[in-house]
């Protein structure tokens, strides 16, 4: 683990390679079983809200109904946001094609009607924001992204390439910048905090 701007990164994200391979996990991080879905900043909520309209003929009459009369916020255990979950597996925003989970929002946002991606932690995802006093950055694939740690591998693009624009979204270009200088260092030394 490294230090950049008092924020706690594992080293993995500089060091491993990663790149989305949908065809082979069909979008698994969409309908992972079990708890709450993906977590949701408070700041979020306003713009999801301002996409529903656009997402919803996308949507499966299951997501729908839940959107209607559940909405799409849960609280989790300790009272931060989650996004609501169909039988604790798809996301209430995902829907299908060619049988791999897609996300309703981005689709919306890269069809131009919506000024919002997605939710930050799925942007994100593989890497998770922890907070043990101040953010810690760590890597956490599951089993089913084994494909894109492969597909990463055989195209030589890391972690932190492939996800550099969530990464702009929370901390800017600056710190970026700062994360890329790390891992030119640690590329041809021992490396050092920044």
């Amino acid at each position: 683990m490294f230090l950049i701007q008092n924020i706690l990164i594992d080293e993995r994200i500089v060091s491993g390679n990663f790149v989305c391979e949908t065809n082979k996990c069909k979008g698994a991080c969409c309908t992972l079983r079990g708890g709450g879905g993906a977590p949701l900043l408070e700041s979020e909520v306003p713009l999801i809200d301002k996409s529903l309209p656009f997402v919803l003929p996308y949507l499966n009459k299951q997501s729908q109904t839940i959107l209607e009369h559940e909405g799409y916020t849960l609280k989790g255990d300790d009272n931060s946001l989650e996004i609501n979950c169909i039988d604790n597996k798809d996301c209430v925003f995902v829907f299908y094609e060619n049988e791999i989970a897609k996300c309703s929002l981005e689709k919306v946002y890269n069809e131009g009607k919506s000024h919002f991606k997605k939710p930050l932690s799925c942007h994100l995802f593989p890497i998770r924001v922890r907070n043990f006093g101040g953010d810690f950055l760590s890597f956490e694939p599951f089993d089913e992204c084994k494909p894109a740690s492969e597909y990463g591998n055989a195209l030589n693009v890391t972690i932190r390439d492939f996800l550099k624009e969530p990464l702009i979204r929370l901390y800017g270009n600056d710190w970026y910048e700062k994360l890329q200088e790390y891992a030119q260092q640690a590329a041809t030394s021992e490396g050092e905090v920044l």
